[in-house]
């Protein structure tokens, strides 16, 4: 995986942290931002953009892949710096964007993220604190972002969340997928299908489907090359092998809570020192058994009234 900031492709750059990660994506005369970020990576986002030598006036649009509070935390203080651009999501997304409870828990999470950075002063003289986001464009499968010289096409891709989109952008074969493809750290995946798990391995099937040179996530970074190829198929066996231990789980304990507290000491095992903290991940997880157990439980009561 290719974690520091800096250049992807010729095309590709990638912003922000290893952590939480955006791309930037040159078109020649125009060009787009892929992700939103988190509102403190703030100060690190201007010094990078020059020291890449990125043209802030050719950014014409930031898509966001999903609304997340860890993937457009940053849109409002980009929005100030560069007005002109314009902010493109799912008609999902903008109607989580337009939800005020949604909205205020996004702020809660960044405000959190500020602290525990230690940037309140920074954050209330720049102006960088999550205020809202007002959508100029949505997207939907078939949709194309046409940026210069180049296409990003629009993949619908449910299931991490309700409004969950991909770009795939063929001059490249680059797919940019954010969380839609699992939370890949180091050598663990995270099977992270905590809207419907469902639809998420629907959609890891959907987009293994793409040939690939570049897997580009918004976490740890972005898989190229042989890793790239590999990285979908071993998402949709790290989906099928969560979702049989949660199934079997549950089966042992007939308990949702500590269902879902043995799969959270398993990930946290694999991952000790992950960005999220483990109330949050203890969350999703949460999440992704209800569905999975409900999932379960009607299966197993359709088989009870053959």
């Amino acid at each position: 995986m290719i974690i520091e900031p800096g250049k992807i492709t010729e095309r590709i750059t990638l912003l922000g942290t290893p952590e939480i990660c955006l791309y930037h994506v040159n078109g020649g005369g125009e060009s787009v931002l892929i992700g939103g970020g988190m509102a403190h990576l703030a100060p690190l986002i201007l010094p990078q953009v020059r020291a890449f030598g990125i043209d802030a006036k050719k950014i014409r649009e930031v898509v966001l892949l999903h609304t997340h509070f860890d993937h457009c935390g940053l849109v409002p203080y980009l929005k100030k710096l560069w007005p002109w651009m314009e902010v493109a999501v799912s008609a999902q997304g903008k109607s989580r964007l337009s939800d005020p409870r949604v909205t205020q828990s996004i702020a809660a999470f960044n405000q959190m993220a500020i602290a525990r950075a230690r940037l309140e002063g920074e954050a209330a003289e720049l102006g960088f604190e999550f205020t809202g986001i007002e959508v100029q464009k949505t997207l939907k499968e078939g949709d194309q972002v046409v940026c210069g010289e180049v296409t990003l096409d629009i993949l619908q891709v449910p299931g991490h969340s309700s409004c969950s989109i991909a770009a795939y952008m063929p001059a490249e074969k680059a797919l940019f997928a954010s969380d839609a493809a699992g939370v890949v750290y180091k050598d663990f995946v995270f099977a992270a299908g905590n809207s419907n798990y469902d639809l998420y391995q629907e959609s890891l099937r959907k987009m293994a489907a793409y040939p690939v040179k570049a897997v580009l996530l918004e976490h740890y970074g972005a898989a190229v090359g042989e890793e790239a190829k590999a990285l979908l198929p071993k998402a949709i066996k790290v989906a099928e092998n969560t979702r049989a231990s949660i199934e079997k789980t549950y089966r042992l304990t007939r308990d949702v809570h500590k269902t879902s507290e043995e799969i959270a000491r398993y990930v946290l095992a694999g991952s000790p020192d992950y960005f999220l903290n483990k109330e949050v991940l203890s969350m999703v997880i949460d999440q992704m058994v209800k569905f999975i157990v409900t999932s379960q439980e009607r299966r197993e009561g359709i088989r009870r009234s053959l």
